[in-house]
Protein backbone atom coordinates (compact mmCIF):
# COMPACT_ATOMS: atom_id res chain seq x y z
CA UNK A 1 0.00 0.00 0.00
CA UNK A 2 1.13 3.26 -1.29
CA UNK A 3 0.44 5.92 1.71
CA UNK A 4 1.74 9.59 1.49
CA UNK A 5 2.53 11.61 4.23
CA UNK A 6 0.97 15.18 3.17
CA UNK A 7 0.80 18.23 5.51
CA UNK A 8 -2.54 19.91 6.05
CA UNK A 9 -3.50 22.12 3.50
CA UNK A 10 -3.83 25.78 4.61
CA UNK A 11 -6.35 26.72 1.88
CA UNK A 12 -8.89 25.00 -0.75
CA UNK A 13 -6.42 25.30 -3.73
CA UNK A 14 -3.47 23.81 -1.98
CA UNK A 15 -6.08 20.77 -1.15
CA UNK A 16 -6.73 20.89 -4.40
CA UNK A 17 -3.36 20.34 -5.65
CA UNK A 18 -2.90 17.34 -2.95
CA UNK A 19 -6.03 15.52 -3.97
CA UNK A 20 -4.99 15.31 -7.67
CA UNK A 21 -1.14 15.02 -7.42
CA UNK A 22 -2.04 11.77 -4.78
CA UNK A 23 -4.94 10.51 -6.93
CA UNK A 24 -6.78 9.87 -3.72
CA UNK A 25 -9.76 11.83 -1.28
CA UNK A 26 -8.36 10.62 1.83
CA UNK A 27 -11.46 10.28 4.90
CA UNK A 28 -9.02 13.70 6.04
CA UNK A 29 -9.41 15.58 2.97
CA UNK A 30 -13.39 15.09 2.90
CA UNK A 31 -13.39 16.54 7.09
CA UNK A 32 -11.64 19.53 5.31
CA UNK A 33 -13.73 20.21 2.98
CA UNK A 34 -17.12 19.80 5.16
CA UNK A 35 -15.26 22.23 7.82
CA UNK A 36 -14.75 24.65 4.15
CA UNK A 37 -18.31 24.59 2.90
CA UNK A 38 -19.45 24.42 6.75
CA UNK A 39 -17.36 27.68 7.69
CA UNK A 40 -17.14 29.98 4.75
CA UNK A 41 -18.41 31.30 2.19
CA UNK A 42 -17.02 30.39 -1.06
CA UNK A 43 -16.00 32.35 -4.18
CA UNK A 44 -17.22 31.20 -7.77
CA UNK A 45 -13.36 29.77 -8.12
CA UNK A 46 -13.74 27.70 -4.44
CA UNK A 47 -17.06 26.02 -5.58
CA UNK A 48 -15.76 25.25 -9.46
CA UNK A 49 -12.57 23.66 -7.94
CA UNK A 50 -15.24 21.70 -5.53
CA UNK A 51 -17.70 20.68 -8.17
CA UNK A 52 -14.25 19.64 -10.03
CA UNK A 53 -13.59 16.98 -7.58
CA UNK A 54 -17.05 15.89 -7.34
CA UNK A 55 -16.49 14.98 -10.88
CA UNK A 56 -12.90 13.98 -10.85
CA UNK A 57 -14.59 11.08 -8.52
CA UNK A 58 -17.64 10.46 -10.47
CA UNK A 59 -15.60 9.74 -13.48
CA UNK A 60 -13.19 7.66 -11.60
CA UNK A 61 -10.48 10.13 -12.64
CA UNK A 62 -9.76 10.44 -8.14
CA UNK A 63 -10.45 7.25 -5.72
CA UNK A 64 -12.34 7.40 -2.46
CA UNK A 65 -10.31 5.96 0.17
CA UNK A 66 -11.04 4.76 3.97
Amino acid sequence: MNTHSLIPPTNLSELFFQIYWSGRLTPEHRQYLRAILLQESLSEEEQSSINRLIYAVRRGWLKLTD
